[in-house]
């Protein structure tokens, strides 16, 4: 027989851990209670419908109260505690907050702002990603944690640090950042060039030269700051590179994860999926905006995205909130039967996981007005008695949601290195901002009822009908030249203003957009950009628009789509069409968006999940079921041709459903 290769064992991923149950439960902190307490809690878990809790997120300073020393009895007895009643651990590394004692014996660990100023001990994230002290103890209680839990029954998936969010100035990260620079350029030739240190005299002789992106009298170097939002997530990622390989070295089989910020500016996501197992998100709409892009919109914008970071698999909800959280100015409650709502979004979109910060609310500490699924009213709350009907509800659809997947006709492009280009001083208007861009077109699109994946703009696209572009300021060759090969092949697509306008170095493109881009979408040339003041709007002969506007002379009449009204664009292009390529210079007011995107879309043959729906009622397909949500207080009623059994309530619907107050049907054909 000829010799064979072993087949290399595949990674483990969140099936590993739900093992054909969506995971339900949250962040459990059981040593800010006596433990009596702890045997209370797993009865009211298991009254939930709780089958997962995460340990150990922040209890560095537990398990280590002093240098050296170990005091893993409490996580012992937990563990077993766990195991022995059928719930699940998701055990977290401790690492996002460490115990004062390690700023105080080594003040090398703490992180500096762009002032130079430290930041203590006192809070959490209070580490320097490039401190090899820091690196040294957070691997050691890994590397502990990992050879004593690993066998564990109770272990379902690995939990590494918390919400990676520090950004460092400080010596060790400026030794560090040159090391980056120096591994990304070669020579400070290079570097000096894609800098563009001409301007203001910024030219460098020596890498010691170099600082991280510190405060200066007057604006920064643009490129600079680029280069460093990328070192600083470059150097977050290590942190959890090198705690998850220890993790892994001991339990290859477990699948591990770190949880994202909602569309977070600090990461390039994209990059760090990557390096993950399970993609997790942490997501808190605000209640206050149940319908628009404060809420359900924007959680279903970050659902898209972690499941297309994902790619396109099922993902885990990490965080949410059961009521109020406690870091806006004015924190309001959920509304009764909105959490219920939100959760059935997250499952719709593509979560195998619903969990919560926290199981039961802190009676101290900086997040004591965070709520949990236990709050301060205890048992009979209402918070624990609408967690407990949702465990009750996951539990009844998991077999049937588990591990299916979305197909989305469309795709919506977003680069955490465009954003970082564009999202600095020294632009034309400070009131554009990308993410309210980005949320712009997603919310035009979620209204007309498409359901849309999100990729990167070097992703293979050729598999969807329309690509949107909301807005790319700055673009790689290969993303550019992706994008011609996308349309050239027979795809549609829809950019919005200030994409394409600079390099990957923030070097801006000769004509203000790159020629290959003008070319592609009718546009001889871009004189100049019209950013609009806040509250401003400006007519075109087809809608209100606000923002943004710009004065384009058009290759050809016949790619003029819409044109402006009055001032000094009057009879200009606004919108332009060229074969299958759109151009749209400005931002349409909300209705008149939607109505463009949903022509635009059907045009390229992408129709959406169901036709003629109410407003705010949400339709997603997930397999072979039919999720509908709505989004609204009052009853409204759904025309459904044909027989349907919803898995909630085990009836038979015919012909047409009513939906109540944040009401959700799952129906299966």
């Amino acid at each position: 027989m000829p010799n064979r290769k072993p087949t290399p064992n595949p990674a483990p991923n969140l099936g590993d851990a739900t093992r054909g149950r969506i995971l339900f439960g949250g962040d459990y902190n059981p040593e800010q209670w006596p433990e009596e307490t702890w045997h209370e809690d797993v009865r009211l878990m298991k009254d939930a419908g709780v089958n997962s809790v995460t340990l150990g997120v922040f209890s560095w300073t537990k398990l280590e109260p002093e240098p050296g020393a170990r005091e893993f009895g409490w996580l012992d007895r937990l563990m077993d505690l766990m195991h022995a009643n059928g719930i699940g651990v998701v055990l977290a590394t401790p690492t996002s907050a460490p115990p004062p004692w390690l700023g105080r014996l080594h003040p090398d660990t703490l992180p500096r702002d762009e002032n130079g100023d430290v930041e203590w001990w006192g809070g959490r994230q209070h580490f320097s990603h490039s401190s090899a002290t820091y690196r040294r103890y957070a691997a050691a209680i890994t590397e502990d944690l990992a050879a004593r839990y690993g066998g564990h029954p109770a272990l379902t998936m690995w939990h590494i640090n918390n919400e990676y969010c520090t950004a460092d100035h400080g010596d060790e990260a400026a030794a560090a950042f040159r090391r980056w620079l120096r591994a990304k350029y070669g020579t400070l030739d290079a570097l000096n060039t894609a800098w563009g240190t001409a301007f203001w005299s910024q030219g460098y002789d020596s890498w010691d030269g170099i600082l991280p992106a510190r405060r200066p009298h007057y604006l920064k170097n643009p490129t600079q700051v680029l280069d460093f939002r990328r070192f600083t997530s470059d150097a977050l990622l290590e942190c959890y590179v090198a705690e998850r390989d220890i993790v892994a070295r001991h339990t290859p089989h477990i699948p591990v994860t770190t949880n994202f910020m909602p569309l977070f500016i600090g990461q390039d996501a994209w990059r760090w999926a990557e390096e993950e197992d399970v993609v997790s998100v942490d997501l808190y709409p605000d209640p206050r905006d149940p319908l628009g892009t404060l809420g359900s919109q924007h959680g279903a914008l970050v659902q898209d995205l972690t499941r297309s970071q994902a790619r396109g698999g099922p993902w885990m909800l990490m965080e949410q909130a059961a009521g109020p959280v406690n870091w806006r100015g004015v924190n309001h409650p959920k509304p009764r039967g909105l959490n219920r709502l939100w959760s059935l979004q997250a499952v719709a979109r593509g979560a195998d996981a619903v969990c919560y910060f926290q199981w039961r609310q802190s009676r101290q500490g900086a997040e004591k007005f965070h709520s949990g699924m236990v709050g301060h009213a205890g048992e009979q709350g209402r918070s624990y008695q609408e967690v407990k009907r949702l465990g009750a509800e996951l539990a009844r659809i998991s077999s049937e949601v588990t591990n299916s997947h979305i197909i989305a006709d469309i795709a919506i492009l977003h680069d955490w290195h465009a954003w970082w280009a564009g999202a600095q001083d020294g632009r034309p208007s400070t009131h554009v901002d990308h993410a309210a861009v980005l949320h712009a077109w997603h919310r035009a699109l979620w209204e007309a009822r498409h359901t849309t994946d999100f990729a990167h703009p070097e992703h293979d696209l050729t598999g969807y009908k329309l690509v949107v572009v909301p807005q790319l300021y700055a673009m790689t060759d290969a993303a550019i030249d992706n994008l011609l090969a996308y349309v050239h092949g027979g795809g549609t697509l829809v950019a919005g203003f200030l994409t394409g306008v600079a390099d990957e170095d923030d070097r801006v493109r000769p004509g203000g957009m790159d020629a290959r881009l003008r070319d592609l979408f009718g546009i001889r040339t871009l004189h100049e950009w019209w950013p609009l003041e806040a509250g401003e709007s400006i007519e075109t002969d087809g809608f209100r628009a606000t923002l943004w506007s710009e004065e384009l002379e058009a290759a050809e009449p016949d790619a003029v789509e819409t044109v402006y009204k009055g001032g000094e664009l009057d009879g200009l292009p606004a919108v332009l069409r060229k074969d299958r390529a759109w151009y749209v210079s400005t931002l349409p007011e909300p209705d008149a968006f939607r109505a463009l995107l949903a022509r635009i879309a059907a045009d390229a043959g992408a129709r959406p999940v169901l036709e003629g729906l109410p407003p705010g009622v949400e339709a997603v397909r997930r397999g072979d079921l039919l999720f509908l949500l709505h989004h609204g207080r009052d009853p409204i009623t759904v025309q459904l041709p044909g027989a349907h059994h919803d898995l909630l309530t085990g009836t038979t619907i015919t012909d047409e459903v009513t939906l109540g107050r944040y009401g959700v049907v799952v129906l299966r054909a």
